[in-house]
């Protein structure tokens, strides 16, 4: 079972985040540390995912009127690739639904695995970079078209 709860020590989910995306820093040249994503993320709504009681991960997300921005999902090492992120990313949807947005955004790595993922979910590239991608899930489709 999946929680998602307020995270109270944000300077670890920073560490989480700088293990996971160190390869795609390097890759890129970007000079990132715990400190700078602290700064970069503290103004967000941090959530800590829990699975089955245990600290597994960090989901940051900001809201406008009609779009809720997933800004940063990040799952330890040790549970990737074992259904979390989907999990999560359903809870994203619910959390979207209740917010009455009309979108969810996420920008991701074009070498990313998690591309499959938010793919397979329902998420469509809406632009694209040398680096990234813009992807987009919207609601109610057959109701905008």
């Amino acid at each position: 079972m999946i929680e998602l709860l307020t995270a109270t020590d944000l300077t670890a989910a920073a560490e989480l985040t700088l293990i996971n995306m160190q390869p795609y820093y390097k890759k890129y040249g970007l000079e990132w540390d715990s400190t700078t994503i602290l700064t970069m993320t503290e103004g967000l709504s941090n959530l800590q995912i829990i699975l089955d009681g245990e600290p597994v991960g960090i989901l940051r997300l900001s809201f406008t009127d009609e779009v809720c921005q997933l800004r940063d999902l990040q799952i330890d090492s040790r549970f990737q690739n074992k259904g979390v992120g989907k999990l999560v990313l359903l809870e994203v949807v619910g959390i979207a639904e209740k917010a009455a947005v009309k979108f969810i955004e996420l920008k991701v790595f074009k070498v990313s695995p998690a591309v499959r993922l938010y793919t397979r979910l329902g998420y469509s590239v809406q632009q694209q970079d040398e680096r990234f991608f813009y992807m987009q899930y919207q609601f109610n489709k057959a109701a905008s078209e």
